[in-house]
């Protein structure tokens, strides 16, 4: 499996919120909904960008995303 966001790094995000352990398949599985979740708000953030004739994608529209 070929991904953008590191194993270890998920992995660590998913201890510190309460998991004592992480299999391998399970790590996989959270990069690529991490991944997903990513690519979806990156999208509707685009267009919210591209709606007020920015190329830029700014906070606002990142939290304008996540509150919908």
């Amino acid at each position: 499996m070929s991904s953008d966001l590191p194993i270890a790094a998920v992995v660590r995000i998913a201890k510190k919120s309460g998991a004592e352990r992480v299999g391998n398949d399970a790590a996989e599985a959270l990069v690529a909904a991490a991944e997903a979740y990513v690519a979806k708000i990156s999208a509707e953030a685009n267009k919210l960008a591209s709606h007020a004739g920015r190329k830029t994608i700014k906070k606002e529209d990142i939290d304008m995303v996540v509150k919908a």
